[in-house]
């Protein structure tokens, strides 16, 4: 079993094409299959009132300085040539970039690329108009299922399988980190059983001991969240992995599905020497 891994850089650019590029470097030197980023318009998905109230950062003092702040190509840097640049680095590297779009412009702007998968996240959900004009774009699309009903995922199910199109939920429980006992890995295990789909999962523990159980349990996406440094301020940043933790992740993503091995029962290569040797009464 092959475990595709994506190391979600979503926002932890922090608007800077610069930086954006030393993360998708190491997630390449890490071993990860792909990176993520979100794309957002701002004025759609947050509200003129939201947007205007006060909210210091680095980018200014109000929320829309912020969330603009946080977005790659937001005014006055160009959007399209911030993306044009990572795609292509990404394609150099010979590593998969794609991203959760959170609106239709969003999508479309990302479509333009070309990426090997759509990924809707866990607020987009329960947008069904939105989930299905993903669907009919018929890339293979990752759909996170953190805060969702199981009616939610009947749903987006529903839709996908109308429209033919390739999918893979990942489980996720949108706290940023959840607690262990938040973590409900086994829902990986029902989630394959009633809808007879590849299932992943997408972490928010920023730890490195979740995403083994949950390959075990059957996962064959892992995607968690990396930062150049996790002291850096910002929403996301001490929810994901620096490069150690990106690197074990990797390890043992690798590893995992090899030592679980095929579950048949005999002697593994080598131990009819190992058993002459030692069973005296044998021989």
């Amino acid at each position: 079993m092959s475990v595709y891994i994506i190391g979600e850089i979503g926002i932890n650019h922090d608007g800077d094409r610069e930086k954006a590029l030393k993360l998708i470097k190491m997630a390449k030197d890490c071993g990860a299959d792909a990176v993520k980023f979100q794309k957002r318009t701002v004025d759609v998905v947050y509200s003129a009132e939201e947007l205007e109230k006060p909210r210091a950062s680095k980018w200014g003092n109000t929320v829309r300085d912020q969330k603009e702040g946080l977005e790659l190509g937001s005014p006055p840097r160009h959007s399209k040539q911030d993306y044009d640049i990572i795609f292509d680095y990404c394609k150099s590297l010979g590593i998969d970039c794609l991203a959760s779009a959170w609106d239709f412009d969003s999508l479309n702007f990302i479509e333009e690329y070309e990426p090997r998968y759509h990924k809707i996240a866990s607020a987009m959900v329960t947008n069904l108009d939105f989930c299905r004009a993903v669907a009919v774009l018929g890339r293979h699309t990752l759909i996170s299922t953190g805060m969702c009903t199981e009616g939610d995922i009947d749903n987006v199910v529903e839709i996908f399988l109308e429209e033919e199109c390739e999918f893979t939920l990942l489980h996720c429980v949108s706290l940023y980190p959840p607690k262990p006992m938040n973590c409900n890995l086994k829902a990986i295990s029902t989630l394959a059983e009633m809808y007879s789909c590849p299932v992943g999962y997408s972490d928010h523990t920023a730890s490195v001991w979740v995403a083994p159980p949950a390959i075990t349990l059957g996962a064959s996406v892992i995607e968690c969240h990396i930062t150049l440094d996790r002291r850096d301020p910002g929403s996301d940043h001490a929810s994901s992995l620096e490069r150690g933790g990106l690197e074990r992740i990797v390890e043992w993503g690798r590893l995992t599905p090899i030592v679980l091995g095929d579950g048949k029962l005999g002697m593994q290569p080598g131990e009819e020497i190992t058993a002459e040797k030692l069973r005296y009464f044998e021989k």
